[in-house]
């Protein structure tokens, strides 16, 4: 692939903005199992090989077992995931696609019995933050590391 800009030189301030979004989900209560499952999903169905590589990595770091990673993309199809996560992943899906319908009505309210108000605020806003890293790490071609 070909040499693109550097998003963190090139522009710093929203670079810097970016990193801001990620300081905040930090302090989120979402678990890392939790953030990962979000942001490798997201970047699953985006197709972000930057950020596939960085997460899954994180993930496994954070106890994740390679197995639920290797059938994430097909979670509804397996037992290996809570109902918890499985209405986590639903609402990944929804937003990262908002195009198709958005957060579903079902979804929203099948999350309130999981999460609470600020919780879903959390979800949302790592959804949003790793669906714009996604379009970051593709339209710049930043390389996956070797």
């Amino acid at each position: 692939m070909s040499t693109r800009i550097n998003m963190a030189t090139t522009e710093p301030a929203g670079y810097k903005a970016m990193l801001g979004l990620e300081n905040y989900l930090q302090s989120a209560s979402l678990t890392p199992i939790q953030k990962e499952l979000i942001k490798t999903r997201a970047s699953q169905i985006n197709g972000c090989a930057f950020c596939l590589d960085m997460h899954t990595k994180d993930a496994l770091k954070y106890g994740e077992t390679p197995q639920r990673l290797f059938l994430l993309n097909a979670w509804r199809e397996t037992d290996l995931f809570s109902e918890e996560e499985k209405v986590l992943l639903a609402m990944t899906e929804e937003i990262t696609l908002i195009h198709r319908q958005g957060l579903t009505e079902e979804t929203y309210n099948k999350a309130l019995q999981f999460f609470d108000e600020h919780q879903m605020g959390q979800i949302i806003m790592a959804v949003i933050t790793i669906n714009a890293w996604n379009r970051i790490a593709i339209s710049t071609h930043l390389p996956v590391s070797k």
